[in-house]
C-alpha cells in the first residue's frame, strides 16, 4: 500500500477538497446530514469568520496515491486559553476512511502543530469551540444528528483512543416527545406550582422574541449568555463580532415562538433558544459537490416550508443570570418552551448538549421527562 502523505490545505482547490471529503466518508450512511458548501467555505475562511480575530488554524489533507483519504484541522484559541487559564490547542474536522494508518498520521500532525504552537495539551474534536459544534458521537448512532450537532462513524473513537487520547468530558443529548405537553397533565405538578407562584409575585414576565427588534434582542442575549455560562467547563465567552455573526446566521431559521425570554423590570434575565431541526429537510435536499446550491436551497425550502418535514426541535441554550437563579426563571422557561413546541405541532424535542457534570441542568431536564439518548465526548492528550 502506498505511503500516507500529509500536506496543508492552503489553495482554494485544496480547501475545496477539504470541505468535500466527507461526502466520500458518508456516501453510504443514511443518517449523515451534508452541509452547504458555501457555509463551510465561509466558516473556514479566516477573513470571514470572526473566530479568527483571536485564533489561528491550519487545515491538513491526508493522501494515498494522490487520493484524499482524510482531513484534520489544528488551531489555537487565545480567548479560550486566557479565560480558562490553560494552555491547550484544539483539533477538529477529523474525517478519515477506514484507514488506521492515515488516522494516526492525521492525529500526529495535529499534535505536532499544537506542540510547535507551544501548547501542553490538545483537546477535541471541536469546530471551533464550545460555542460551535463540538464532541465525538460515541453513543446513539441509529439516528441523524439534530441541527448544529455532530455525527461521525463509530470507529473514530477507536482511532482516538488507540492514539492515546482520553476522555475529557461527556456531553449528553436528551429527548422527549412533545405530545406529552399537549395539556398541563403532562407536566410535573411541582413545575406548574412553581411557575404559578412566580407569576403571582409579578416580578418576572415571559415573552417571545421580537423579530422587529432583532438587533436589540441579540444585544441583550449577549449579556445573559456570557454571564450565564461563565463557570461552565470548557466555556469561552463570545465576542461581539462572533455573536453578531451568529445572530445573522440564525435569523433566517428562528421560529420566534420557540424563543422564550424572561424579564425583570424590563430587562432580560433569562432566555431559552430553541431551533426547528432543519437537519431533516437539509438531509432530504442532500447538497452535493458540484450541484447548483440555489437548487439545493429550493429543495430545502420545499421540504421545510411546503412538506413540513421538520418533526424535531432542539433546545440549544437556556441561560439565567446568576443573581436570578433559584427564583423560578428556569421553571418558566421549561414550561413555556414545551408548550410552544407542542402548540406549533413539533413532535419531539432534543435538549443538547448538557455537560455530564452540570447537575442542575441534568436534574431539571430529567424532571421534565428527558432521557439521554446520545452521548458526545471531548478527548484530550498531552503533547
Amino acid at each position: 500500500m502506498a505511503d500516507v502523505w500529509i500536506t496543508p490545505a492552503q489553495t482554494e482547490r485544496e480547501i475545496l477538497e477539504f470541505i468535500q471529503f466527507p461526502w466520500e466518508v458518508y456516501k453510504n450512511d443514511r443518517h449523515w446530514v451534508p452541509p452547504l458548501i458555501s457555509e463551510r467555505r465561509s466558516f473556514l475562511d479566516r477573513s470571514k469568520n470572526p473566530f479568527f480575530q483571536h485564533a489561528r488554524a491550519e487545515y491538513f489533507l491526508a493522501r494515498r496515491d494522490g487520493k484524499v483519504v482524510g482531513t484534520i484541522g489544528a488551531f489555537t484559541n487565545d480567548r479560550y486559553n486566557e479565560f480558562q487559564e490553560v494552555n491547550t490547542g484544539f483539533f477538529g474536522f477529523f474525517e478519515v476512511l477506514d484507514d488506521p494508518e492515515a488516522a494516526r498520521a492525521l492525529l500526529a500532525t495535529a499534535e505536532a502543530w499544537a506542540r510547535q504552537a507551544g501548547h501542553k495539551t490538545i483537546l477535541g474534536p471541536a469546530q471551533f469551540s464550545t460555542n460551535d459544534e463540538v464532541g465525538l458521537l460515541v453513543d446513539g448512532f441509529d439516528d441523524a444528528p439534530r441541527i448544529l450537532m455532530t455525527y461521525n462513524p463509530r470507529i473514530y473513537a477507536d482511532y482516538l483512543e488507540a492514539a492515546g487520547y482520553r476522555k475529557a468530558m461527556d456531553l449528553w443529548a436528551y429527548q422527549t416527545p412533545l405530545s406529552r405537553f399537549d395539556s398541563d397533565e403532562g407536566f410535573p405538578p411541582k413545575l406548574l406550582r412553581v411557575a404559578e407562584k412566580v407569576r403571582q409575585r409579578g416580578k418576572l414576565h415571559v415573552r417571545r422574541l421580537n423579530m422587529k427588534e432583532f438587533d436589540r434582542e441579540v444585544e441583550q442575549v449577549k449579556r445573559v449568555y456570557n454571564r450565564s455560562w461563565e463557570r461552565n467547563w470548557g466555556f469561552v465567552p463570545m465576542t461581539d463580532p462572533e455573536f453578531d455573526h451568529l445572530g445573522k446566521q440564525l435569523k433566517a431559521i428562528i421560529d420566534p415562538e420557540l424563543v422564550v425570554i424572561v424579564e425583570a423590570d424590563g430587562e432580560m434575565v433569562g432566555f431559552g433558544l430553541t431551533l426547528p431541526d432543519l437537519s431533516e429537510p437539509l438531509r432530504l435536499a442532500y447538497p452535493r459537490p458540484g450541484a447548483l446550491e440555489s437548487l439545493t436551497t429550493l429543495k430545502l425550502l420545499w421540504h421545510w416550508k411546503v412538506r413540513r418535514r421538520v418533526r424535531w426541535i432542539r433546545v440549544l441554550a437556556l441561560g439565567v443570570l446568576p443573581e436570578y437563579r433559584g427564583q423560578g426563571v428556569d421553571a418558566l422557561m421549561y414550561l413555556e418552551t414545551a408548550r410552544s413546541g407542542a402548540r406549533r405541532g413539533y413532535q419531539k424535542v432534543e435538549m443538547s448538549w448538557i455537560l455530564e457534570n452540570n447537575m442542575m441542568m441534568n436534574r431539571g431536564i430529567r424532571f421534565m421527562g428527558g432521557e439521554v439518548y446520545k452521548t458526545y465526548r471531548l478527548y484530550d492528550k498531552r503533547v
